[in-house]
């Protein structure tokens, strides 16, 4: 079984909107591993592993976001093995602090 990990930012009315918490909630019901956060400059930072098929549908999903946000942009990039250690322990994906 093949794995994709990429790293997404995405850009716009993102953040005071429940934008973390609707990509935790999204990546978890997709079976994503991986870790969501918010950035100083209003934008949000996440990481997503799993199968490339799920990985795709949520970078998707990520283009429109939760009803009350407005999404600007979203780039993403492959990542490596070692960026999912930024994870809290024994969790599959986290909410991350600011950065």
């Amino acid at each position: 079984m093949s794995r994709a990990i990429l790293q997404v930012m995405i850009r716009g009315r993102v953040q005071g909107v429940g934008y973390r918490a609707w990509v935790e909630s999204q990546a978890t019901a997709y079976g994503l591993e991986g870790w969501v956060r918010n950035r100083r400059d209003g934008s949000v930072e996440a990481l997503f592993a799993g199968t490339p098929t799920h990985v795709a549908d949520m970078i998707a999903l990520c283009r429109h976001g939760p009803p009350s946000s407005r999404v600007d942009s979203v780039t993403s990039e492959t990542a490596s093995v070692d960026e999912l250690s930024l994870r809290r322990a024994g969790e599959a994906f986290s909410v991350l602090p600011t950065l």
